[in-house]
């Protein structure tokens, strides 16, 4: 299990901080290279650029709770909503799609 973790690629845990506007208010964000990875992905599928979709995600969690506590937080927990949630549709589709393929061997 720990070769799993242990032999991943070192880029995709080093860290960058990048500067954005949110609000009208600059400010930094410091995440893995990995969650900057799936965001980009997150929002690729949303038909937005990044910075539209934390200003979205950013307005949109203010609307429903008040206040945004921790963004960085918020948005590696997104992250890992996004990837279980694809994991389980490719899990589904293969389930499904299996007596279909079993079918035309």
């Amino acid at each position: 299990m720990c070769h799993l973790f242990a032999h991943q690629p070192q880029r995709d845990y080093e860290s960058q901080t990048r500067s954005l506007r949110i609000g009208g208010h600059c400010t930094s964000i410091r995440l893995e290279m990995s969650f900057w990875d799936t965001l980009e992905e997150i929002a690729a599928t949303q038909n937005m650029s990044l910075a539209k979709f934390l200003t979205t995600l950013h307005d949109e969690v203010l609307d429903h709770h008040g206040e945004v506590k921790n963004f960085a937080s918020l948005l590696r927990c997104s992250c890992l909503i996004y990837r279980a949630r694809s994991a389980q549709a490719v899990a589904e589709f293969r389930h499904t799609a299996a007596p279909i393929l079993d079918a035309a061997e």
